[in-house]
């Protein structure tokens, strides 16, 4: 029987979070990045609270859990969706896109650096074409990195995989298993908000609302309730009906996604290095993430 809800989800996860990169570059064009990372979490910690509220299931989870969602809010949220949000100020959204999709290679490095995975010729083959498809970025837009700004905007996005990894590999290590991860959600959230708000008072150079112009402030509010919120829920129903493994198939849509809209409607550059570096870094996390089960059903009793 089709699942036309499993069908649905799949398809918000796969278009929601391709479409993030592209409307974090149409906010951050008059609004400062940390206003917009800022804003946006602290907006989805609101639609979580009212959530939890609603099903009565809201409450204090404990300082050591608290622990837990902090370090977690902190590598993925603070430091991954932040600096990416940074970097966006600078560096194109398929650029951005194109860089994250490479995230996964440094998820595999730290766990085999760590003792989680073992390292094998078909990874190695994977890390080498992933790393060449960087190559072709940088190759592609040398001249580029003489400007200090786009520069830096590479330098965050680097920091951002790398926070993400690094959360990646540290839920993996703890294996914690959580009873409501929407309440966790909440938590998350709300401290990334919160901080990251603050760090926008602290280094955004100017931040005149009345310039704020109101494409900007849509595409905020888009991030808040569709990219941090509605694909949230959208995931982890997908991830009750088919195995984690397979919803990790999404990502390379994500990626294709992003890429297209940069160049559909930011007229962003698209040339043949370029496809090419996406062709490589997609295939390269693809051979190292492949397991013969992705493509077969999973039964949920």
């Amino acid at each position: 029987m089709k699942d036309y809800k499993l069908i649905f989800a799949v398809i918000t996860v796969a278009l929601v979070w391709g479409t993030t990169f592209l409307a974090i570059r149409v906010a951050v064009e008059t609004i400062p990045a940390w206003f917009v990372a800022g804003i946006r979490q602290f907006l989805a910690s609101i639609i979580m609270l009212i959530v939890l509220l609603s099903r009565k299931e809201f409450k204090w989870i404990g300082w050591k859990n608290l622990g837990y969602q902090i370090v977690f809010s902190t590598l993925m949220l603070i430091v991954a969706n932040g600096m990416t949000t940074v970097a966006e100020e600078s560096v194109s959204s398929s650029v951005a896109s194109l860089i994250s999709a490479s995230s996964p290679i440094l998820v595999f490095l730290g766990s085999v650096a760590i003792g989680l995975q073992k390292f094998s010729f078909k990874a190695l083959t994977g890390v080498l074409m992933c790393f060449s498809g960087i190559l072709f970025i940088f190759w592609d837009g040398l001249q580029d990195l003489a400007n200090p700004d786009y520069r830096m905007g590479i330098i965050f996005l680097f920091c951002a995989i790398t926070g993400w990894a690094s959360g990646t590999i540290f839920t993996k290590k703890l294996n914690i298993q959580s009873g409501n991860i929407s309440l966790n959600l909440f938590y998350q959230f709300l401290f990334a908000g919160i901080i990251q708000i603050i760090f926008a008072f602290i280094f955004s150079e100017s931040y005149h609302f009345e310039s704020w112009t109101l494409k900007s402030i849509c595409a905020m509010l888009y991030l808040a309730v569709f990219g941090s919120v509605a694909a949230f829920f959208a995931f982890h129903y997908a991830l009750t009906k088919i195995s984690p493994v397979q919803v990790s198939i999404l990502a390379y849509f994500n990626t294709i996604i992003a890429i297209f809209l940069g160049w559909l409607i930011m007229d962003e550059k698209i040339s043949v290095k370029f496809i090419m570096a996406a062709v490589l870094i997609i295939c390269g996390v693809f051979i190292i993430n492949y397991k013969p089960e992705m493509f077969k059903r999973q039964k949920i009793e």
